[in-house]
């Protein structure tokens, strides 16, 4: 009897292991969820939802986005950290929530709680300013901030704050912050006149051919695609790289074939005439194709980075 219940065991083992080899091999098995961050009609749901349908084609399957807007892209972070869905449950996001979210405010991930299984885009947020300053580029503008204490910043996040305090503790600048909420709070202030420069994470983009939002400094690793005049801040001498990357992430627990095949999926994607064309003619941002481990490293260095600036201003500002 004992040997009977040893080959049974044994049976019923090797049976479900192959029921899990065959229901990876093949993945996806099921309608996938992309969990956007941030609300619907941003430049990350628009470009998502055209890289869900690109997805969807290739892997024979539903790619549904959701929309879970909230704490800079950290509630659907919080979401994917619990998934047991593992790769039919991804987020489509920016890596700044998973950089900077976790130093700013009390959250269930860090840096290493994920899977990163690509990125697929290049960030090109920026310093920017309205039309008729007295001032055209960073040199000018700090000539005339130094000038007039109380020059004025519209602030969209803890994240964009750090950077303009480090700034102005660099430069000695008396700057009087004014919070507003996103793009859509920004561009009237500094379309207006009513502030004299802004953060801006992507709406600039909108009014490249206009010149009513000209472009002081690159937030990202290198000059903007859009406005190329625009130096870098390692250019303009300050020890920090704030690039941003579009990136998929999965479960920490997701299989790794599973992973390939999304990855093999999201560099077809990057080749895709419909990506490209929302990505690099719509939201003006660069298309990349980036594997997992160098995403990792580099958001990873990323958090080191802002750990340092954190402790040199003696924490972050309120």
């Amino acid at each position: 009897m004992k040997l009977q219940s040893l080959l049974k065991t044994a049976l019923i083992t090797g049976a479900l292991a192959v029921s899990s080899s065959v229901l990876a091999d093949n993945f996806p098995s099921k309608p996938l969820s992309m969990v956007i961050g941030w609300g619907a009609g941003g430049s990350t749901d628009i470009q998502g939802r055209v890289l869900a349908n690109v997805m969807s084609e290739h892997l024979g399957q539903p790619v549904n986005v959701i929309n879970r807007p909230g704490a800079g892209g950290a509630v659907a972070l919080q979401q994917l950290v619990n998934s047991r869905d593992q790769g039919h449950t991804f987020v489509f996001g920016t890596s700044m929530s998973v950089t900077f979210g976790p130093l700013a405010t009390p959250t269930n991930f860090d840096v290493d709680s994920f899977t990163y299984v690509a990125g697929v885009t290049l960030g090109q947020s920026a310093i920017v300013t309205g039309a008729d300053k007295p001032y055209s580029n960073w040199a000018e503008f700090l000539e005339y901030a130094k000038a007039n204490p109380g020059t004025s910043y519209a602030s969209q996040l803890p994240f964009d704050r750090l950077l303009i305090d480090y700034i102005a503790k660099k430069e000695g600048l008396d700057l009087r912050i004014v919070p507003t909420s996103g793009g859509a709070g920004m561009a009237p202030l500094i379309l207006s006149g009513d502030v004299d420069f802004a953060y801006s994470g992507g709406t600039h983009s909108g009014y490249a051919k206009t010149g009513e939002m000209p472009v002081l400094a690159s937030l990202a690793d290198d000059r903007l695609v859009a406005f190329p005049d625009a130096p870098t801040l390692r250019e303009l001498g300050y020890e920090i790289d704030p690039g941003e990357i579009r990136v998929v992430m999965v479960p920490k627990n997701t299989p790794e074939n599973q992973v390939e095949r999304l990855a093999e999926v999201l560099k077809l994607a990057t080749q895709d005439p419909r990506f490209i064309e929302i990505t690099e003619e719509r939201i003006l941002m660069p298309v990349v194709y980036m594997d997992g481990d160098e995403v990792h490293e580099n958001l990873s260095n990323q958090v080191e980075g802002f750990k340092a600036i954190i402790e040199e201003l003696g924490g972050l500002s309120s």
